[in-house]
């Protein structure tokens, strides 16, 4: 099993980079976005069976494919910085050896091979200045020799020993099937950049061959939260424009704690006192859910009312709707920024959003140190792949979904395949409608 990181500005130029050099057959193990850009870890001949074994009595954590995969990822980036560090203890040892005056070419090393120049001195020594060289000699000698033995040994566990490279195949109807898988993977709901992506990486195989493995890339390439909220607890806001379901996705979260663990233990604030009765609708799920309501204005900041409720196992946080426009828009994602609790804000996304104003809502909410976000209005959407293909470019885990108005029914846990899974019959369902219709 190859594994392999790659970055870019966008997701796009990443996953090209990925077809490139690793070919149609790589599996997308994680994805996040760093300074910069986005970070892709990839695999070639990926074995979960594999996997588990490197892993060791750290699988035990994976419950699932998606978690083992991310797990393989961050094994990998440890592995590559205890790489680096090693290639830094050699250079360090060159320049110390060379310092001390000792006659060397010096020591090359690169992802292949760490080689050592034997070449023999020009000048003469004493007996006794010549026994010191050797010695020095010997000592950096054993010193790189170690060093080399850790390199090789850190290589073959990021490469995985018995490394392929990509098998070029060849060309002839790969253009006809990725067009074809490009269009397909943009009516499921993609953006031309990422469906073409997906389709480049799979353009040699039969197209529903390649449907399938895109999709699969897909599911692999969409990140989940690791934690429920309603067991783990804590302090999450939801920020979103307005019409997005903040309120109404609170009072699903805050019926399904109730249910499972009664009231006493819940708590929900609101930060919204830009509109006139902005409040109402959360004070009436707390009085139907018997939980208390407190509200931050010009007499309680949002960390004082936090204080007082730091006995609480689980806080929930509505926020205002604004836009960069709006008044107070900058004051109150500050107020959650700087807050010297552990807030987790999430961007509430509505499905039936367009594509652009998806990218637009995150651009004016992450300076609230997004941790994630919520995906609501599943029912009303036409297509998923817009949902999907925007959580998969931003990097941004999926904690939650909704797909109804039903309290607390219509709340569900996001699980990448199932979403995936949706995503294909929601478009399968609007081919069938578009059938009758031409019919008809």
């Amino acid at each position: 099993m190859k594994v392999k990181r790659f970055f870019a500005q966008t997701m796009a130029e990443a996953l090209k980079q990925v077809s490139n050099e690793m070919g149609p057959d790589a599996v997308i193990l994680s994805n996040r976005r760093v300074d910069g850009g986005v970070e892709i870890v990839t695999a070639l001949d990926y074995d979960e069976n594999m996997a588990r074994q490197r892993l060791g009595e750290k699988a035990v954590e994976a419950t699932n494919g998606s978690r083992l995969a991310e797990m393989q990822a961050d094994q990998h980036r440890r592995l590559e910085s205890e790489l680096t560090r090693s290639r830094s203890r050699i250079q360090e040892v060159r320049e110390k050896r060379a310092s001390a005056g000792a006659r060397y070419s010096g020591v090359a090393f690169d992802d292949v091979a760490i080689e050592e120049e034997t070449a023999e001195p020009e000048v003469s020594l004493s007996a006794e200045s010549a026994t010191n060289e050797k010695a020095s000699g010997a000592g950096y000698s054993d010193e790189l020799a170690s060093m080399k033995a850790e390199i090789n040994s850190l290589r073959d566990l990021v490469s995985g020993k018995k490394t392929e490279t990509a098998r070029p195949k060849p060309e002839g109807a790969g253009n006809a099937v990725q067009q074809r898988l490009s269009e397909r993977l943009q009516e499921f709901g993609l953006s031309s950049d990422l469906g073409g992506s997906l389709a480049q990486q799979n353009r040699n195989a039969r197209l529903e061959d390649a449907w399938k493995q895109s999709l699969k890339m897909l599911a692999t390439g969409v990140r989940t939260a690791r934690e429920n909220w309603l067991e783990a607890g804590g302090v999450y806001a939801l920020v979103g424009p307005t019409g997005s379901g903040k309120t109404t996705t609170i009072g699903k979260l805050a019926a399904r704690y109730v249910l499972e663990h009664g009231p006493d233990s819940l708590a929900l604030v609101t930060t919204d006192r830009y509109r006139v009765a902005a409040h109402e609708q959360l004070f009436v799920f707390g009085r139907i859910l018997n939980v208390p309501v407190r509200v931050v204005d010009e007499t309680h900041s949002l960390d004082d009312i936090l204080d007082e409720l730091s006995d609480r196992h689980l806080v929930l946080i509505d926020t205002a709707g604004l836009t960069s426009s709006d008044r107070g828009y900058q004051e109150q994602l500050a107020e959650l920024a700087r807050s010297h609790h552990n807030i987790r804000s999430h961007l509430v996304v509505s499905a039936t959003s367009q594509p652009r104003i998806m990218k637009s809502v995150w651009h004016c909410y992450k300076m609230a140190n997004l941790a994630g976000c919520v995906m609501t209005k599943i029912d009303e959407a036409l297509t998923l792949g817009e949902s999907l293909g925007f959580v998969m470019e931003t990097g941004l885990p999926v904690a939650w979904y909704t797909d109804g108005q039903k309290i607390p029914e219509d709340l569900h846990r996001a699980q990448a395949v199932p979403l995936v899974r949706l995503g294909v019959e929601r478009l399968r369902a609007m081919q069938q409608s578009q059938a009758v219709a031409e019919g008809a």
